[in-house]
């Protein structure tokens, strides 16, 4: 099951996908332009991957790393579908990331790697985007790359696990101005999902409503003032962005 959580006349709803939009738990029916789409979770603790993917080491000019490259991201970054995401006017490189978010579900401490998928409640789309001009060591990722407010859309959709017969084998998919610029396969990551669960609940507890955004494929390429940029992965939905600038 897809579901949402939208503003809609002043209150929020939790929503479901449904032939004509979608359904508020009041069974309202609307459609998607008339809500504010909002993260469809509330994300407590979030951790990042850089360099993830191969393919977008070598793009960068990086060795893959030897282990999870990771980052904490405040809830301050996220927005949801439809959303706009604000573009400094001193940057020169501002790209999209197209990624696999992953959502706990259960309190997860020491977890092996053949047990994760248990601890693991369900999957949506994050554009996790880096402002690459701030960047001062990819090891020691400076907060101004991504941790800005609203430069993570998020969404639209929380999907369900169950729904997802394999989430180490989904196509993604960036677009920009209808134009496609990024494609790529969860298959390709360096560490996959059950070994990400593995490493951060070896140190920590992963707690209900923690997310794992698992990084991106190679394709990245700046993006001006008035992109639309839309994400994709399958089976999880399209996630609409718009890059914004101060006056706007």
């Amino acid at each position: 099951m897809k579901k949402a959580r939208v503003a809609f006349e002043g209150d929020i709803h939790h929503a479901t996908e449904s032939s004509s939009g979608l359904q508020l738990e009041n069974g309202k029916a609307v459609n998607e332009e008339e809500v504010v789409w909002l993260p469809p979770v509330e994300p407590k603790t979030s951790f990042a991957l850089g360099l993830n993917y191969m393919d977008h080491a070598s793009e960068l000019s990086f060795k893959a790393p030897e282990e999870p490259l990771v980052f904490l991201k405040g809830p301050n970054t996220f927005v949801g579908h439809r959303a706009k995401t604000y573009r400094p006017a001193d940057v020169t490189n501002m790209h999209y990331e197209c990624e696999l978010a992953v959502i706990i579900g259960r309190q997860a401490k020491n977890i092996k790697r053949d047990e994760a998928y248990e601890y693991i409640s369900g999957y949506t789309i994050a554009n996790d985007y880096a402002l690459r001009d701030y960047l001062e060591n990819y090891y020691r990722p400076n907060l101004k790359v991504k941790n800005r407010d609203h430069c993570t859309p998020i969404g639209p959709w929380f999907v369900d696990a169950a729904d997802i017969n394999d989430p180490m084998n989904l196509s993604l998919r960036t677009y920009v101005n209808g134009e496609i610029v990024q494609e790529g396969s969860t298959k390709d990551m360096i560490f996959t999902v059950p070994v990400l669960v593995e490493y951060l609940s070896s140190f920590m507890t992963l707690n209900p409503g923690d997310l794992i955004l698992t990084g991106t494929p190679k394709g990245t390429v700046d993006t001006k003032v008035g992109d639309e940029v839309i994400t994709e992965i399958e089976g999880l939905g399209r996630l609409v962005n718009t890059i914004t600038d101060e006056d706007s």
